[in-house]
């Protein structure tokens, strides 16, 4: 799988990542182990980006746990911090170090909430090397206007956005911001959270991009986002071991040119 540098942080990043939310969301032993044996499945295949928040339950733990069993050195670990209340935000800060380790490769201020207050934080645990690379997401279009502000202040390395062949907002108004500044982009949501793939075009239409690998419909909506130069890695979802591994051959050349990405959004949007 192809590595990206996440923008003038210097961090290395898979082109494939993978999302928590929900997946990771569980409890119990039967189900945490099958988790766990996702993340030992991405690992196994270069996905070594793993993000995750506080907002979503118990994903941060599951993470952790499957991470101390599998080799937390092998990872990259992205989460956030969600409050607007500073006492829960040192809460929230803590129990991810204890999780994964003491430290955060790259952390980010989630859906950006109480920004300032939580950058001087992330910017304090950086200091003290705690945390690498400090970063800003949000998924809503109109909240873009203020990402922008924050990705101009100088204080990220990387921001996090949507970005899908059926939603590509971004494209115009996020992402040559990030590459006029140097920054790096985690796009959520490559697969629309699951709705892109749940009906899956036909082999046949799938036909036309097998040269660049593809073999699942989940891959060439990956790919899609991933051809786009100024995009460092895309963080899918799954609960399933061998999707995991699907997902990360979708991080390697060849990408596709324009032509193909038309024709991919094409299909996207009939779904």
């Amino acid at each position: 799988m192809q590595h990206r540098r996440l923008g003038n942080s210097g961090v290395e990043v898979p082109a494939v990542g993978l999302g928590t939310w929900q997946v990771l969301d569980v409890r119990g032993r039967e189900q945490e182990e099958a988790r766990h044996e996702v993340v030992e499945a991405a690992l196994d295949s270069g996905t070594n980006l793993f993000d995750s928040s506080p907002m979503y339950g118990e994903a941060e733990r599951v993470l952790g746990g499957a991470l101390k069993k599998y080799g937390r050195d092998r990872a990259t670990v992205a989460t956030k911090v969600w409050t607007s209340d500073d006492r829960e935000a040192e809460h929230q800060i803590q129990r991810a170090l204890d999780f994964f380790g003491g430290r955060v490769e790259l952390y980010q201020v989630h859906n950006l909430v109480a920004i300032q207050k939580r950058l001087h934080m992330l910017e304090e645990l950086k200091s003290e090397g705690k945390v690498v690379s400090i970063g800003a997401t949000h998924y809503s279009r109109s909240a873009f206007p203020a990402l922008m502000d924050v990705m101009s202040s100088g204080r990220v390395d990387f921001v996090q956005v949507p970005y899908n062949a059926a939603e590509t907002a971004v494209a115009e108004e996020v992402l040559p911001l990030a590459k006029e500044l140097d920054l790096g982009v985690i796009v959520m949501v490559p697969l629309g959270s699951g709705r892109l793939v749940r009906s899956a075009p036909s082999e046949k239409d799938l036909e036309p991009l097998r040269e660049f690998g593809v073999e699942t419909w989940a891959q060439a909506l990956l790919k899609f986002v991933l051809s786009d130069e100024r995009v460092s890695c895309a963080i899918p979802a799954t609960s399933k071991p061998q999707r995991a591994r699907e997902n990360a051959l979708a991080g390697g050349p060849p990408f596709f040119g324009e032509e193909e990405r038309e024709y991919v959004s094409g299909l996207a949007r009939r779904r």
